[in-house]
């Protein structure tokens, strides 16, 4: 049976059993947890010092009144880098390629941003449908636009995340292809295709935990409009 290059994005299944909660699960048992012991292992004071000094830098242009959501956003992030580099080993499922995912993460933490704007300051958070100094004639026009771009924005979160990590798998997919048939008819060009096949890899590893922190950075913006 001829296998269609969009099968891998579809969810597992085993006896009838889904298994995407297993894939989304599985990421939070990798990470070592702090023992009772008075000294960590290196390991586990790096991952600290790690996750402090990404906390401290995502905080900085937000107030106070944010810093409520470090640990959500610091979670988030790993969460996702965890995720999108185990999708790229073989035989393995990665739902951040789904958009229903995706966009599971993206509304709601939007929407939450929203509200915290529009609860503690919805003179502020209205403004931003209009910029200073608009001409009379344009004031319908721009709040149209302004309302529209703002509901775009889960939109754009989701599927920036979807399609990056979807087409990366793909690409990855199709120069692996070329190399399993080119192997028996040009060996040489196999290899040069091989070559290019491990940079695509290394490639589609900073894609990985780029646009997992695109995702987050994204997030703290308009968290930092709204606080």
């Amino acid at each position: 049976m001829t296998m269609s290059f969009f099968d891998q994005f579809e969810s597992p299944y085993l006896l009838g059993i889904p298994l995407i909660p297993i894939a989304i699960l599985l990421p939070w048992t990798l990470f070592p947890i702090p023992t009772s012991r008075w000294i960590n292992s290196r390991l586990i004071t790096m991952q600290g010092w790690l996750m402090i000094r990404f906390t401290n830098q995502l905080m900085l242009p937000i107030n106070s009144g944010g810093h409520k959501w470090a640990l959500l956003l610091t979670s988030l992030t790993l969460f996702l880098i965890t995720i999108n580099m185990l999708g790229l080993l073989p035989y393995t499922f990665t739902p951040t390629a789904q958009l229903s995912f995706s966009m599971g993460f993206a509304v709601p933490l939007w929407l939450a941003t929203v509200i915290i704007g529009m609860r503690n300051q919805p003179t502020t958070a209205l403004g931003h449908l209009l910029p200073e100094g608009t001409p009379v004639p344009l004031i319908p026009v721009l709040i149209i636009i302004e309302t529209i771009s703002l509901f775009i924005r889960p939109l754009a979160l989701g599927v920036r995340l979807t399609a990056n990590l979807t087409a990366g798998h793909l690409l990855i997919q199709l120069v692996a292809t070329a190399v399993y048939v080119l192997l028996s008819m040009m060996p040489t060009v196999a290899a040069l295709t091989a070559t290019v096949l491990f940079l695509l890899t290394l490639l589609e590893v900073a894609v990985a935990m780029i646009q997992a922190y695109v995702f987050v950075l994204l997030l703290s913006l308009y968290l930092q409009e709204n606080v």
